[in-house]
């Protein structure tokens, strides 16, 4: 059975599939037809429901939880892993001025289904001049004074020091001054259209192929580096140590929680409706 499969080229996202799609494992019958894609263009693949299995951020799952269901495996959240918030004039940096400009300023946004624009709109919600654009492009369109404020992710958040720009505020640290959890970024789901058998072999294999990215972290170099967008490699790894851990093996109690806060925090503020009881694959989906 050949199922699709969508995730980024990022390292984090290479390390936790090489495993599965390279049959380092035993895939149980299971092949696997990937597109690579970057997070909001993925997340618009959810909403429109293109996918088997997919990475996405978890602003757009909840948009898409009456289609997908969650798996316990491949998530990305942690501790000091959130977006930055960053800009180029100095002045910004005083939050009174930067409330002050709020509804004024342009802001330079990964993605409106990605999880750094709902962490945004939780901490700052007058912000709503946004700019839609690729992550990678973000830093110069700062730098070129096309906007005011930009909102980074992924291997942004070690270049952007170097190139002369400022960090604003960091909005996982926020996020987790206010909640205490870690900061759900993007998880992994599958189709509820898919026998309740797939989902949790799925499930299961992915376990397996994250497992087996930490036990041979080099096993997949060269399948890595040939998606990361000539990154070098401390920076490479930097980046799959910061969105790989243990929530990436099983999201357990304490990921479960913070995605509910998540969830439930948006709704109060407005920025989605009310999600499904039952998010995840190994809870009553189908």
């Amino acid at each position: 059975m050949k199922l699709t499969l969508g995730f980024s080229p990022c390292p984090n996202d290479t390390f936790i599939f090489d495993a599965l799609i390279h049959h380092k494992i035993d895939t149980e019958g299971l092949d696997f037809e990937v597109y690579f894609d970057d997070v909001e263009t993925l997340n618009q693949k959810a909403v429109n429901h293109e996918l088997d299995i997919t990475k996405l951020s978890f602003h757009a799952f909840a948009h898409v939880a009456d289609k997908y269901a969650l798996l316990d495996s491949g998530s990305a959240l942690g501790f000091g892993v959130g977006p930055l918030l960053i800009c180029k004039d100095e002045s910004l940096l005083n939050l009174k001025t930067l409330a002050a400009k709020g509804e004024g300023l342009r802001i330079g946004i990964p993605g409106k289904l990605t999880t750094a624009n709902f962490l945004l709109g939780i901490a700052f919600p007058e912000m709503q001049h946004k700019e839609i654009m690729v992550f990678s492009e973000i830093e110069d369109a700062l730098l070129e004074d096309r906007i005011d404020v930009g909102l980074i992710i992924h291997e942004n958040r070690f270049t952007y020091a170097s190139r002369g720009l400022h960090k604003i505020l960091d909005l996982g640290s926020h996020w987790e001054s206010l909640t205490g959890c870690a900061i759900p970024l993007g998880g992994i789901v599958i189709s509820r259209n898919l026998d309740k058998e797939i989902q949790l072999k799925v499930n299961r294999l992915i376990r397996k192929s994250v497992e087996f990215a930490f036990a041979n972290p080099k096993s997949g170099i060269d399948f890595i580096s040939a998606h990361a967008q000539a990154m070098d490699q401390e920076v490479m790894y930097k980046h799959i140590d910061l969105y790989v851990n243990n929530y990436s093996i099983d999201l357990g109690e304490e990921g479960r929680k913070a995605i509910n806060i998540l969830f439930e925090k948006a709704e109060a503020t407005g920025l989605i409706q009310a999600v499904p009881a039952s998010l995840y694959v190994n809870s009553d989906t189908v």
